[in-house]
């Protein structure tokens, strides 16, 4: 079956930020590049293409539909990857992937060493604002858990880094307390994110993986009215506080991938993977599973790097599975 790639411009619409549609708007992305099959949906599951995956480390870490060019091969495996926030609904699964890879030294930075190894081994069901989720129990075996809070020193965390090659972010602050939102926001997603940045930096972390959100930038690229920015920026205004970490990744010399989906959905994918350039998205849905496929896959990529993928999942086509970063 001979397989093609596609260029996808993808433009979105001033709708919210959780909403399964999509529409389109004037700015179009210039790094979206999906694979097609002629027409045919890709009939491979799911588990069968991670089988395949694990069985190998030399290449990247999800097999892509395309070949990469000789300039846009996959680096290197990491060999040492800490998850900061592992215990997260996002970070567990991110956790769970690198821990199915063989020769991988994985670390799993939580806040409450004792607590997470408990939280990791359980089925849970914890309530988030307005939505109460279903967490299943993680394999951890194998993985390593260390103390790694954000509110620490940068000295602290550089300790906990130390001789790590990656670092996947994936914290946030919870929506708790109406009157207390705004400083948990800066103090986790800005201040806290800014200084796991540079004790990344500190302790010679190659490679840095951040989990943030569409529309973090909104404001500079006239959508700061949009329904998805307005919605999600009235919890602590953690859109802007994201935006303050993303610029200090930028400018911190570590090469990085900066991961924003849109809408996180615990269930499994529905739709269609959709990578879509920075600040292009204003719209969507998509499974944290997916998330975390991207974030992995970002880690070892040469195509990732240095790059801001806006993610969502393309609810008008038939369900695929994530087959690497075609961008």
């Amino acid at each position: 079956m001979k397989i093609s790639a596609v260029i996808s411009l993808l433009c979105m619409g001033s709708v919210t930020a959780f909403a399964p549609s999509l529409s389109h708007h004037t700015r179009a992305s210039t790094s979206s590049l999906y694979a097609s099959t002629d027409g045919e949906n890709n009939q491979l599951s799911r588990r069968a293409i991670l089988s395949n995956v694990l069985a190998s480390t030399t290449a990247s870490l999800l097999t892509p539909l395309v070949s990469f060019a000789d300039d846009a091969a996959p680096s290197s495996t990491a060999t040492k990857v800490v998850v900061a926030g592992a215990t997260g609904q996002t970070g567990r699964r991110i956790l769970e992937r690198l821990a199915a890879q063989p020769n991988l030294s994985v670390v799993a930075g939580v806040r409450n060493v004792e607590k997470a190894s408990k939280s990791l081994s359980e089925e849970s069901t914890v309530v988030r604002g307005a939505m109460v989720q279903k967490i299943p129990s993680l394999d951890a075996a194998g993985v390593e858990l260390k103390k790694l809070d954000v509110s620490d020193s940068v000295d602290s965390l550089a300790a906990t880094l130390s001789g790590a090659d990656s670092l996947v972010i994936a914290v946030g602050f919870v929506p708790g307390n109406p009157l207390k939102m705004n400083a948990a926001a800066h103090e986790v997603d800005n201040i806290g994110t800014c200084n796991l940045i540079d004790a990344a930096k500190s302790a010679g972390v190659k490679k840095i993986v951040l989990v943030s959100s569409i529309l973090t930038n909104a404001r500079n690229w006239g959508q700061e009215k949009s329904p998805g920015f307005i919605v999600t920026n009235a919890f602590g205004n953690v859109l802007d506080e994201k935006l303050v970490a993303e610029n200090h990744l930028k400018a911190s010399g570590i090469d990085y991938t900066i991961v924003r989906p849109g809408g996180l959905k615990a269930k499994p994918p529905s739709g269609s993977l959709r990578i879509s350039g920075e600040d292009t998205l204003v719209a969507g849905e998509i499974s944290r599973d997916l998330v975390a496929d991207v974030c992995v896959a970002s880690l070892t990529d040469k195509k990732a790097s240095n790059k801001v993928l806006e993610i969502i999942e393309d609810e008008e086509t038939e369900p695929k599975v994530f087959n690497g970063l075609n961008m």
